[in-house]
């Protein structure tokens, strides 16, 4: 019979729970500065920058939208959970729907610091078409997206801005007098009323994120996407998408993988499956989605896994 107390006492176990510790306290740190930063930040843009103009550059109905918006996501590095505060604003200032889950897709797979790191390990034409392949399958997600009217299933209470507990209306003129002095003050009252409302959510992701970082060995993953695995790749997108790992802290441990007989595809389906979602970004992301649009962006992950996967094996395998 399982003996719950004497797993629970021995040192391995003990181990494995002061490692989930440390990465908790980790993640609750990073991720608390980086939401209240990022949000500060874009409460602030989106005072200066009138929504119209935000409409404009980013609407879903010009191709030039989704471009923009990939080429946002390209150069934010952000990883899967901080990109939510930025994901609120844009949805906050109207942008498009379709760019700006174009945005959503492509800024923790693609940006500048996990290209820096790619050429090295994995080399520049592999680094290339993996850029060509996380764009490409972005902007497409985002059209489709849009064209199926998926943002009808966006909670919309997640969108209103905070009034300042009810406050009467000013003048224009009393507004426009005002604005340099009250932005920074209102830019950290509509940031830390979305932190109060998502810290339940990110507080639940970050303890499920700190036990799996903890309990998950990193060799688990080469013993079941192993060369004699025929659904490599599939398991690869599978194990990935709900572990909590950035590209950057994957690409280290991509070379031993190889080495251990994983194939190139299958590295590929990991590197964007849990690059592209987690299990705690989920958990943010049900408090802004509805699970019709939730199960949407985890199809278009596993589906850019399986392709990049299948795709890299054919080509670089």
């Amino acid at each position: 019979m399982f003996d719950v107390i004497t797993f629970i006492n021995q040192p391995a176990f003990s181990a494995k729970l002061y490692e989930s510790g440390g990465m908790f306290v980790q993640l609750f740190t990073e991720l608390t500065v980086l939401f209240l930063v990022i949000s500060f930040a874009v409460a602030l843009i989106n005072q200066k920058l009138p929504a119209e103009k935000i409409q404009r550059i980013l609407g879903a109905h010009q191709g030039r939208g989704y471009i923009v918006a990939a080429g946002l996501g390209a150069v934010t590095p952000f990883c899967s959970c901080s990109t939510i505060p930025m994901l609120i604003g844009l949805l906050k200032a109207r942008a498009g729907f379709g760019p700006t889950m174009t945005f959503l897709f492509t800024s923790p797979l693609l940006n500048p610091i996990v290209i820096v790191l790619f050429i090295p390990v994995l080399g520049a034409a592999v680094t290339f078409w993996y850029a060509m392949l996380a764009l490409t399958v972005s902007i497409a997600a985002g059209l489709f997206l849009q064209f199926f009217q998926f943002d009808r299933f966006i909670k919309q209470d997640m969108l209103q801005t905070p009034n300042g507990g009810g406050c009467k209306s000013a003048s224009t003129a009393d507004i426009n007098k005002a604005s340099t002095q009250l932005s920074w003050s209102a830019a950290w009252g509509e940031s830390w009323s979305m932190f109060k409302t998502m810290f339940p959510f990110m507080l639940i992701a970050m303890i499920i994120g700190a036990l799996v970082h903890g309990f998950v060995p990193a060799s688990f993953f080469a013993e079941v996407a192993g060369a004699d695995n025929p659904a490599a790749i599939p398991t690869a997108a599978l194990i990935g998408i709900p572990l909590y790992l950035r590209v950057t802290a994957l690409l280290p441990l991509i070379g031993s993988f190889l080495a251990k007989g994983v194939s190139m595809g299958a590295v590929i389906a990991l590197v964007i499956g849990s690059g592209g979602a987690s299990l705690p970004e989920m958990i943010l992301l049900r408090r802004l989605f509805h699970w019709q649009l939730l199960v949407a962006f985890l199809v278009v992950i596993f589906f850019m896994a399986i392709i990049g996967g299948f795709g890299f094996n054919a080509f670089f395998g």
